[in-house]
């Protein structure tokens, strides 16, 4: 299910489904699941384990090609990402509060269902400084999951799922889960 296509407007963004390894070693899952909302699982790195469905977010297109997403998550977490999916490369800051950097275990869950802990860990810890993570990824798989599919990430990451999405072992051709 892998797509091998050229990106140039937000039509051709939208709907499209990315797995990507930033420099560090981090690994990400990440859906544009429409013009407005995010999708990710995240499999590698501080909060490893961590998943969000809905999550509102700007999108945009900077100039062809090349796709801006940003949004504040419930945790006080900013994020920034830089897309260049023709490159195959994108570029992502991510701005964690202090208390995220300090106590990552309590995030690591599906946030969905534990924003009032989110905000409560929010409140109740510092914030500041931040704990700024600037870092290139590359983009190890892109796969055509149309808009506002629910099945992308509708489960929390597993140890081996990353080979069984490339492998085609996780989406039937339509893009729904197999095996649910």
């Amino acid at each position: 299910m892998e797509i091998k296509k050229t990106f140039k407007d937000l039509e051709d963004f939208i709907g499209t489904h990315f797995i990507y390894t930033y420099d560090n070693g981090w690994e990400y899952e990440w859906y544009a699941k429409n013009e407005n909302t995010v999708d990710y699982r995240i499999h590698g790195g501080m909060v490893a384990g961590r998943w969000v469905t809905d999550q509102k977010a700007d999108i945009v297109k900077l100039t062809d090609g090349v796709f801006k997403i940003t949004w504040t998550e419930p945790t006080g977490t900013d994020v920034a990402l830089d897309f260049m999916p023709n490159e195959g490369k994108l570029h992502g800051v991510i701005f964690f509060p202090k208390w995220v950097h300090e106590h990552p275990e309590i995030t690591v869950c599906y946030q969905n269902e534990h924003i009032d802990l989110m905000e409560e860990s929010r409140n109740k810890y510092e914030t500041y400084p931040k704990y700024v993570v600037p870092e290139f990824a590359t983009i190890t798989y892109m796969g055509n999951a149309g808009k506002n599919n629910n099945d992308v990430i509708s489960e929390a990451p597993y140890d081996g799922m990353i080979d069984d999405i490339k492998k085609g072992n996780y989406y039937s051709k339509d893009y729904k889960r197999i095996n649910k």
